[in-house]
Parts: C-alpha cells; sequence; structure tokens
C-alpha cells in the first residue's frame, strides 16, 4: 500500500483559505483521522488527496507517483488515482440487490489487466477440488430440507465460502452430485487432461506469459472476476445473507455494511472516508467503529477518515491529523494528542468530559519550579516533568515569532500573494464559573511572560480528605461505574471524574487534590504548551 504526502498545499477561495501550507505524510497501512470543528478544512482536504478537488497549490504524492503539482502542472484525475470513496450518504441503487450494488462499479472497471485462461483455471480448481468429494458432499447433504430436497442455492453459497469460489463455479460443483456417492475419478481425469493441455504457455496462475512477462490486454472483468470480488468483500463485511435484497429492506448499519464492500470490490490501495457513520445510532456507531478497524487490519489498506467527532477518531487512528482554521494543529497519535497536547486549542478539542482550564500568574523558582496564583489568591507550584527553563522557551518562542512575521513580509512583497482573510489568532479557550462573562465585550488583556494556563484533565481531580483546595459539589452525574462531578471553588468550576458508583449531594463539602505528571502549563500569549508535570497546591 502506499504512502501519501502533502506538500505546502493550500488551497482558497479567493481571500478565505480553506487549506492553508499542509505539510502531511500518510504512512503505509496508517489510519489517519482528519479531525476538527466544522469548517475546519478537514473534507477539503481529503477530496483533494482524492483529486475531488483542486488544490490552489503545492505537490501531493501516492505512493511513487506524482497526482498533483501545481508547478509542473500536474492533475491526475481521481479515477485514475485507485482509491475508494465512503461517504455520510450510502448512495446505494434503491432498485439494484446487495449483490448487484457492489458489482455494479466493477462491471465499470476497463483496464489493462493480466491475460488468465479463466477456463483452464477452473478446470484446475474442480479437479481439486473433487479429489476430496466427501468434504463437498456432507455441505451439500447439510443443506437438504425436511421434504429431503436438497436447497441448491443455500448449497452453492456454503460451497462459495468453504472453497472460495464464484457462483459460477460452486454450480458446476454442484452439477456433480456428490452426494449421491457418484464416482467422478474420470471427470477429474478429463479435468487434469484438460489442464496439461493447456500449460504450455501458461504460468501457474493460468496467466499467459511471452518472454518472461506476463501479457496484458485492455479488457473488461469477466463474470467470473466479479462474483469472486462481490463474495469475497461480502465475506469481509458479513453481508453475504443479504446479497438477495434490496436496500430498503435493510437496516442502516447493513447498508454501510453494502457500502463499505462496494467500496473495497475494487481493491482500492487508500480508502477516504468522510463522515460514513454519521447517519448510524449511538449504539450502531459503536459497533461498526469496531467494523472497521477489523477492516483495516483485514485489508491492509490505508484508511483517512474525515470526522468532527474526537471519540471516533480515538478510537480508530493510528494518527490524528488536528486541523483548525485550515491550519495543521498536531499530528500524532490519538494518546499522544490527549496527554501530550501541543497547544491550547488540542487540548480542549480533544477530551471527553473537556478539559480543564485555570488561568495562572507567575514565575520560575530557582529551583526549577513554577510559583504560580490561581483561582484568584491561591498559591500553588508546578514541577515540570523535565527541567524547565522558562526565560530561554521564551526566547525561543520570540524567534519563530519573528521568523513567522518576516517570512510573512515576504510573502506580502509577491504580487501573486494573496492575504488570508479568515486570520489565525491564539485560541480562545474557557475558563468555566459559576457566573459566565461574555468575554466578546471586553478589551483583550495586556499578556506578559507571567501570564499561564493551566490544563488539567477531569480525572487529575481527586476528592481525598485533607485535599489541598476545599470547595463543595455543584453538580453530579453518575453513570454508573463512573460519576461526572462539577467542584465549584470560590467562583470557578472544575470538572471531574471520579470512578465508582459514589453517590454525591449537591452543596456537599468536598476537599480535592490535583493528582498525576500529566499537568499542561501553556503560554498564555502563544497558546503554546510550555511543559508538563504535577501541580503541589
Amino acid at each position: 500500500m502506499p504512502e501519501i504526502k502533502l506538500e505546502h498545499i493550500t488551497k482558497r477561495w479567493g481571500r478565505f483559505y480553506a487549506v492553508d501550507d499542509l505539510n502531511l505524510t500518510i504512512q503505509d497501512n496508517a489510519f489517519v483521522t482528519l479531525l476538527g470543528p466544522s469548517g475546519c478544512g478537514k473534507t477539503t482536504t481529503l477530496r483533494m488527496i482524492a483529486g475531488l478537488e483542486t488544490p490552489t497549490s503545492g505537490r501531493i504524492t501516492i505512493g511513487d507517483k506524482v497526482v498533483f503539482d501545481s508547478a509542473l502542472g500536474i492533475n491526475v484525475p481521481a479515477n485514475k488515482r485507485k482509491v475508494g470513496f465512503l461517504f455520510q450518504n450510502y448512495a446505494l441503487w434503491p432498485n439494484m440487490t446487495v449483490y448487484q450494488n457492489i458489482a455494479f462499479g466493477l462491471s465499470n472497471i476497463k483496464e489493462a489487466l493480466p491475460k488468465v485462461d479463466f477456463e483452464t483455471k477452473n478446470a484446475a480448481r474442480l479437479a481439486e477440488i473433487l479429489k476430496e468429494p466427501g468434504e463437498v458432499a456432507k455441505i451439500v447433504e447439510d443443506c437438504r430440507d425436511k421434504t429431503g430436497k436438497i436447497d441448491e442455492n443455500k448449497a452453492c453459497i456454503k460451497l462459495i465460502d468453504a472453497f472460495t469460489l464464484s457462483m459460477y463455479t460452486a454450480k458446476k460443483l454442484f452439477a456433480y452430485h456428490l452426494e449421491s456417492g457418484r464416482d467422478v475419478s474420470g471427470e477429474i481425469a478429463a479435468l487434469e487432461a484438460k489442464v496439461s493441455a493447456a500449460r504450455a504457455g501458461l504460468n501457474e496462475e493460468f496467466q499467459v506469459v511471452q518472454g518472461g512477462q506476463v501479457v496484458t490486454e485492455v479488457r473488461k472483468l469477466t463474470k467470473e472476476e466479479i462474483d469472486l470480488s462481490v463474495r469475497r468483500v461480502s465475506r469481509i463485511v458479513k453481508i453475504g445473507m443479504f446479497m438477495d435484497r434490496y436496500p430498503a429492506e435493510l437496516s442502516g448499519g447493513q447498508q454501510q455494511r453494502v457500502a463499505i464492500a462496494r467500496t473495497l470490490a475494487p481493491e482500492p490501495s487508500v480508502l477516504f472516508m468522510d463522515e460514513p457513520l454519521s447517519n448510524l445510532d449511538a449504539k450502531l456507531r459503536l459497533e461498526m467503529r469496531y467494523e472497521l478497524q477489523r477492516l483495516h487490519v483485514e485489508t491492509g489498506s490505508t484508511f483517512v477518515y474525515v470526522t468532527h467527532d474526537q471519540m471516533e477518531a480515538m478510537t480508530l487512528a493510528t494518527q490524528i491529523c488536528l486541523i483548525n482554521n485550515g491550519v495543521l494543529q498536531q499530528y500524532d497519535a490519538p494518546l499522544t494528542v490527549y496527554n501530550r497536547p501541543g497547544n491550547l486549542f488540542a487540548a480542549d478539542f480533544v477530551g471527553n468530559p473537556s478539559i480543564n482550564f485555570v488561568e495562572a500568574r507567575g514565575t520560575q523558582r530557582p529551583d526549577g519550579g513554577v510559583a504560580l496564583t490561581i483561582f484568584g489568591d491561591h498559591q500553588a507550584v508546578f514541577r515540570p516533568a523535565r527541567p524547565l527553563k522558562l526565560d530561554e522557551w521564551f526566547r525561543d518562542r520570540d524567534a519563530r515569532d519573528a521568523a513567522a512575521e518576516e517570512e510573512h513580509r515576504k510573502k506580502l512583497a509577491d504580487r501573486s500573494y494573496v492575504e488570508k482573510g479568515n486570520k489565525d489568532e491564539t485560541f480562545r479557550y474557557h475558563i468555566a464559573k459559576v457566573d459566565e462573562e461574555d468575554d466578546s465585550l471586553q478589551e483583550a488583556p495586556v499578556l506578559t511572560n507571567e501570564d499561564f494556563v493551566l490544563g488539567i484533565r477531569p480525572e487529575f481531580i481527586d476528592i481525598v480528605e485533607g485535599g489541598a483546595l476545599s470547595g463543595e459539589i455543584y453538580g453530579a452525574m453518575p453513570t454508573g461505574m463512573e460519576s461526572t462531578i462539577k467542584v465549584r471553588i470560590g467562583d470557578f468550576l472544575l470538572t471531574g471524574v471520579v470512578f465508582g458508583s459514589t453517590l454525591f449531594t449537591i452543596g456537599s463539602r468536598v476537599h480535592i487534590d490535583i493528582s498525576g505528571e500529566n499537568v499542561m502549563l501553556f503560554d498564555r500569549k502563544s497558546g503554546k504548551c510550555v511543559a508538563f508535570g504535577a501541580l503541589e497546591c
């Protein structure tokens, strides 16, 4: 399967940048989710890789083939990129059976394919199976109904599953009626003689070979090849029993499986999915997540999946590509994005319940810790997990900002450059309070290098006797094995997750500690993560 590489990909309409200078490498056999809020550019990115949208500039490579290059004028159409599509709308033909829906795309394929002697190939396969007639006879005999009649269709389907055959070959095998104990040694000899006579010029796969190379021809798939493909994918997604039904006779989950089978049938090297589970109910959506995980392993394809549901991204992906306002925010494994977010946006977007943000002011102490004032007047110390020198961190931040500003000035000097209308801004995080304030009416504060934001995941909140922080239960939602609580500390609210079936009384006093080594310290001015560590309150 191919690697996908995006280099300086930009897509804009006028001054609106849907995707802004995106650089991304999707590894072979990865399951990558493009995650972000509505309008962030994730679907546009997917469509550009697939060939359904033309980038404004940049370069896209799939495997060893450049499929788009604005400088060289290359733009390979979608139908030549060997990719599959699965969208929110299943787009099944209502007047076609499940089988016909899956086979429809295969019947339209016409390209250079190996020249195969299918008649000889099938003869060899039948001879091989007939040498063990007992297994075939047992399968067919199991399909005899109460009246003693054998259900031919049922028997053929079981033969297909047992021997990986097409329906056409299964019917030929059924016609030998091995369940009757018939001697087929003569038929085996005839089939083997036919195969031996045809072997000249054929390799072991019964492909025509000349000069040591397989001969190809521009042709359509045969009915045999189409049927084998349809049966193969129907086994993968477990819909073999629905082949004669119409879409209206299927549930939403079954229709989704048909859409997946239709996409897998041409054996695409890359499978693109744009929120394919959004039409399903919560329980079915969970089941389909497991199915997609299994499909990714079984097919060995590269999956690129668009979603705004961070739970889907966390549970499905090998890598999360987090985008906001057309700009890549973070590209990492799911747990890395969760435990080590690169900025305030990443910390806020990934995690359910949402992370707690606490504003703080402070300076670095001689011992390497950071002395902080939080919740108005409470004193705390942040202990970084790794050595931290804040003055060096701020110098590096300012150097990066200066370099970015210089690069922007150079772009402005280029007459072809179009200034970005949807400006990039530091993420406006939310501080949970008892009395919410309208931040939009307030003037932006003047920030210094003493202004920070702490990120505290709900599972870091521990209710303990003698805890350092005193508060009261403001709200509690038990769900069985855990409870989500809100604790009021002065005018501020912290969300916590408490495991177990403890009942909490609203208004009761509690003491809490903040545990763990993954408390996050963010620079309030840039929104970037400074360090991870422990918080001593």
